[in-house]
């Protein structure tokens, strides 16, 4: 079979694509792979294309390059002559892929084009609501920086906010590349750029924008006073410095925030401080976004700041926490470790007497929770915010306050111990006996001993009547295994597990 480079047909359509590649490098004519062409075209909606290699030896395609859109088979093979099958399915705008096929330590570069890039000019709402893949451009202010060095920021124009996941630099480049230093970006600063649309854990995304231009802000926040803008509880003020090349500045207050933050002064020139003031905060932490505006005339910008005031710290069952709303409250949970899911982090699950767990995303900085030695069972009290994952929620910047160590302990052993209220263990064992079904009086045994339950209680923290027939709501019955947590107590000569917390249970083996 005699192999070709190039299909005259495909230079003809893709002409424009090919000319601004300059492949002549990429274009490789190896002895040990030869291949039927280097450019492979594929319909914008969905289809196939073939191309025929001979090797010489044993050749395969780098995984790594191969994005998720594009279907290649074979992958690998051996030495001969192979026809290769590349398939897609229906794409909103022209994409590429640069491929690698390895054989005897040489490269063949192969590169797959499915249509030509068309950018669509856009508002963020467009976006937000737009496909997954388009190419947008899109222009607006920037409200946060994220990341300087790989160019992660915000991007708002007043009709939505989108995440920009990467910024080129001047050369083109993506990554690791300071590409925020590189274009002097600041917040306030209006940009225009253009790139494709993603969706990461429901957050809408442009990546690796190339910027088209950047008018520079009229504003400029140049720091706070306090250097974190928090005010604590008791209240007081934050004082905001700015550089303003307008004609003054205003300054607004979202309405929610006004009822506790207020403006005290502003001083004059192209330096202005705007002070604000806070009484005491007798709730839980809260914050606002306040606005300042500029304008010279054919030019507005607009940057915000985040004033932040500390509050009391909420104490709540797990329930209550996740009903609350999501903010920078702070939330006290004393709650049973009812499961540890990473031990590096310290993210866990926490369950109390309402029976509804709480996932915690990590007890403090990492490797705290294992020098704190928590584990499974121990009964742990946090203090963090309400947050959320995937409309999940959760428990954010956990700060460990205490804990009871829980032992775990065989019955007969359980039996050995001193009485004392402050120290607790945890027990499995079968259910021989309910003696009082209200409160859950029963005797547990194993195959050593036997010990009697003076209440098997929901979780931690129940009281009065939310102590009572969790037997019943549970479940649970006599014949059934039951790990439950309590300290030991001798009553009338008779040795009790105490204060029951339920942990878990489960039916017998048939």
């Amino acid at each position: 079979m005699k192999l070709k480079y190039f299909i005259p047909a495909f230079i003809a359509l893709f002409g424009v694509v090919l000319s601004s590649c300059s492949d002549e490098d990429t274009m490789t004519l190896l002895k040990e792979i030869q291949v039927s062409r280097s450019y492979v075209p594929i319909n914008l909606d969905g289809g196939e294309a073939t191309i025929d290699i001979a090797a010489t030896d044993s050749w395969s395609f780098e995984e790594a390059d191969i994005p998720e859109w594009l279907t290649i088979s074979p992958m690998n093979g051996g030495a001969g002559e192979t026809k290769i099958k590349f398939s897609a399915p229906a794409a909103n705008n022209g994409r590429n892929a640069d491929l690698k096929i390895k054989c005897a330590g040489r490269t063949q570069n192969i590169k797959v084009i499915q249509g030509l890039p068309v950018v669509q000019n856009a508002t963020c709402a467009e976006v937000i609501e737009g496909p997954e893949s388009k190419t947008y451009r899109v222009t607006g202010a920037v409200t946060r920086i994220a990341n300087t060095e790989y160019g992660n920021w915000y991007l708002d124009d007043g009709t939505g906010e989108i995440y920009i996941y990467g910024t080129l630099d001047k050369n083109g480049k993506a990554g690791k590349n300071n590409s925020i230093a590189a274009w002097g970006i600041e917040v306030g600063d209006v940009i225009t750029v253009e790139g494709p649309k993603t969706v990461y854990n429901g957050v809408v995304e442009l990546v690796d924008v190339k910027v088209v231009k950047i008018v520079k802000s009229l504003l400029k926040i140049d720091g706070y006073d306090p250097e974190d803008a928090t005010i604590p509880k008791e209240g007081g003020d934050v004082e905001v410095n700015l550089t303003c090349k307008g004609n003054g500045v205003s300054v607004e207050i979202p309405e929610n925030a006004k009822n506790w933050l207020a403006i005290s002064n502003i001083t004059a020139g192209s330096n202005p401080t705007v002070t604000f003031h806070a009484n005491a905060n007798a709730g839980g932490d809260r914050s606002a976004e306040v606005i300042f505006k500029t304008s010279n005339g054919s030019q507005e910008s607009v940057v915000t700041a985040t004033i932040h005031q500390i509050g009391s710290i909420v104490a709540v069952n797990c329930l209550e926490f996740l009903e609350a709303d999501e903010g920078d409250t702070q939330y006290r949970i004393t709650a049973v470790i009812q499961e540890v899911k990473n031990t590096t982090y310290g993210n866990v699950y926490l369950r109390d007497w309402t029976d509804e767990p709480v996932y915690v995303y990590g007890i403090g900085a990492k490797g705290e929770f294992q020098n704190l030695g928590l584990k499974e069972g121990d009964i742990v009290t946090l203090v963090g915010k309400r947050g959320s994952y995937n409309g999940s929620p959760q428990m954010t910047g956990a700060q460990y306050e205490s804990h009871i160590s829980v032992t775990d302990i065989s019955i007969a052993d359980f039996l050995t111990k001193p009485d004392s209220e402050d120290v607790y263990y945890r027990l499995t064992g079968q259910i021989t006996d309910v003696d009082n079904p209200t409160y859950g009086n029963l005797t547990l045994s194993d195959d050593d001993a036997d010990v009697y339950v003076y209440g098997c209680y929901p979780g931690w923290g129940a009281t009065g009547d939310n102590r009572k027939n969790w037997l019943e709501t549970a479940g649970i019955e006599i014949e059934d295994n039951l790990t439950i947590i309590g300290y030991k107590k001798t009553y009338n000569g008779k040795i009790e597990l105490c204060g029951g917390i339920y942990f878990s249970h489960s039916k017998p083996a048939q």
